[in-house]
C-alpha cells in the first residue's frame, strides 16, 4: 500500500489540507449565519450559491486546466479560495455571502477536477484501487475532522475564517512543489440527456433525491440543530456523525447491489432513509444528544450512497463508451436537486418548524421508493452478468465524480479486451 501511494503521496496530503480547509467552512458558515439571525430561506440561498458555483466549476475547469495546466489553476483556485473565507468573515451580510459561496464552489470543483485528473494519471492498472481507496477514505475522514475544528474558537469571532483560508494556502504547497509530472488535459463530455433519460429513469429519480437531501442537510443542518441546542459544536457533531455513517454503509450496501438488482437496493435505502427522516422529525424535540447522533448516523448510511447506487444502476443499462457521458449528466442532475433543495425546504417548511426539513427529505425518499417499485414492475431486471463493478461516489462528500468514472471506465475496458484475448476462442 505505502509503494502504491508514494509517487501521489504529496497530492494527497494537500488534499487532505484542503478538504480539512472545506470541511470547517461548510460548518462554520450556516453556524455564524444562524448565530447573526439569518432567515432559513437566507441560510438556504447561500447553501444553493456553493452548489451553483460547484456545478459550474465541474464544467468551466476543465477549459481553464486545458488553458493554463494543472498546477497553475490549482494554485490560482487555492489562492481564491483562500481568500474567501477571510472575506466571509469581514462582511457578514446576505448578498456577499452568496457571491462568495459561489465562488468558494466553483474553485473547490476545479481543484477536485485537478486532483482526480492528477490522482489517475499517476496511478496504474495495478494500484488504481488503493489510490483510490486512500483518497475516499481522506474525502470520508478529514472532512469529519475539519468540521470538529469548531470546538477551537468561537464562530462569532475571526479566527476560524483565518485557520480556513491557512489550511487552504498550505494546501497548495505540497502539490506546487511535487516533482510528479503534470496529467493531460480532462477533455469535456456531452451530455444527451435524451438518451440518459431512456437509459435508466430511477438512475436520475435517485440522483435527483439525492442531491435535493444531501443538498437540504449540507446547507440547512445549522438551523435543524440551532432550535434544540445552545450550543453551536453540536451541529459540527451532527453533520460529522452522518458522514460516519455513509463512509460506514457506502462498502456493504455496494457488496450487496453488486449482486442483485440495484433497484432492490434503491428500494431499501430510500425507505429506510424515509423512516429515518420522519423519526427526526417527529421526534427531535424529545431526544438525548446521544439519540439525535445516533439518527444522524443512521440517516447519513442512507442518504449518502443513494447517488452512489444510482449511477451505478445507470452504468449498468450503458452501452460501450457511454459511461463517462452517463456519469457527467447524473452529476449536473446531482447539483440541479443540491441547488433547488435548500431553497425549497424552507419554503415547504415554515409552519412545520426546523425538523420539518426532514419532513421534506422522508417524502422525497418515499417517492423515490415508491417509483423504483413501479419501475421494477414495468421493467425486467438485467443480467447481474452485465453489473459494472460497484464504486463509492464521490459526490456525496462535495467531491467531483466525473474524473473518477473516466479512470473507471477506461479501466474495466482495459480489463475487458485482456479477457478477451486470455479466453480461448469456442469452437462450434
Amino acid at each position: 500500500m505505502i509503494r502504491s501511494l508514494a509517487p501521489v503521496a504529496m497530492l494527497l496530503l494537500g488534499t487532505a489540507i484542503l478538504l480539512a480547509g472545506q470541511g470547517l467552512q461548510g460548518v462554520l458558515l450556516p453556524v455564524r449565519a444562524t448565530l447573526e439571525d439569518f432567515s432559513a430561506l437566507a441560510v438556504g440561498l447561500i447553501g444553493s450559491a456553493y452548489f451553483i458555483g460547484f456545478t459550474l466549476g465541474s464544467w468551466q475547469g476543465v477549459a481553464l486546466i486545458q488553458r493554463a495546466g494543472h498546477v497553475r489553476v490549482f494554485a490560482g483556485m487555492t489562492a481564491v479560495a483562500s481568500a474567501v473565507p477571510l472575506l466571509h468573515g469581514l462582511w457578514v451580510n446576505l448578498g456577499s455571502w452568496i457571491a462568495l459561496r459561489m465562488m468558494t464552489g466553483f474553485c473547490f470543483a476545479v481543484l477536485y477536477v485537478v486532483i482526480e485528473s492528477w490522482l489517475n494519471e499517476s496511478a496504474t492498472n495495478e494500484n488504481r484501487g488503493k489510490v483510490f481507496s486512500a483518497y475516499i477514505l481522506i474525502n470520508m475522514t478529514v472532512l469529519g475532522v475539519g468540521q470538529q475544528m469548531m470546538l477551537l474558537e468561537d464562530p462569532r469571532e475571526l479566527q476560524l475564517f483565518a485557520l480556513i483560508s491557512v489550511l487552504v494556502s498550505l494546501a497548495a504547497v505540497p502539490v506546487v512543489l511535487s516533482i510528479q509530472q503534470s496529467p493531460q488535459p480532462v477533455e469535456k463530455v456531452r451530455i444527451d440527456f435524451r438518451k440518459l433519460l431512456h437509459n435508466s429513469p430511477v438512475g436520475i429519480f435517485g440522483t435527483l433525491v439525492s442531491g435535493l437531501n444531501n443538498g437540504i442537510f449540507w446547507s440547512l443542518a445549522a438551523v435543524f440543530i440551532a432550535a434544540y441546542s445552545d450550543d453551536p459544536n453540536m451541529t459540527a457533531s451532527f453533520m460529522t456523525s452522518a458522514l460516519v455513517g455513509g463512509a460506514i454503509s457506502q462498502w456493504p450496501l455496494g457488496w450487496w447491489s453488486d449482486r442483485t438488482d440495484r433497484r432492490w437496493v434503491i428500494v431499501f435505502v430510500a425507505g429506510m432513509g424515509s423512516l429515518v427522516s420522519l423519526a427526526i422529525w417527529l421526534l427531535a424535540p424529545q431526544l438525548s444528544t446521544t439519540a439525535l447522533l445516533a439518527l444522524g448516523v443512521a440517516w447519513g448510511a442512507m442518504a449518502f450512497p443513494t447517488y452512489s447506487i444510482s449511477v451505478a444502476h445507470a452504468n449498468d443499462l450503458a452501452g460501450p463508451g457511454e459511461f463517462v457521458q452517463i456519469s457527467a449528466g447524473l452529476l449536473l442532475l446531482y447539483g440541479v436537486g443540491a441547488i433547488v433543495g435548500p431553497v425549497l425546504a424552507p419554503l415547504l417548511t415554515g409552519s412545520l418548524g426546523a425538523s420539518g426539513l426532514f419532513f421534506i427529505m422522508a417524502v422525497s425518499f418515499l417517492a423515490l421508493m415508491l417509483y423504483t417499485l413501479w419501475r421494477l414492475r414495468i421493467r425486467e431486471p438485467i443480467d447481474k452478468a452485465s453489473h459494472q463493478d460497484f464504486n463509492e461516489s464521490l459526490t456525496a462528500a462535495r467531491t467531483v465524480s466525473v474524473v473518477f468514472e473516466e479512470e473507471m471506465e477506461a479501466l474495466h475496458e482495459e480489463e475487458m479486451e485482456e479477457r478477451q484475448e486470455s479466453t480461448p476462442e469456442k469452437k462450434v
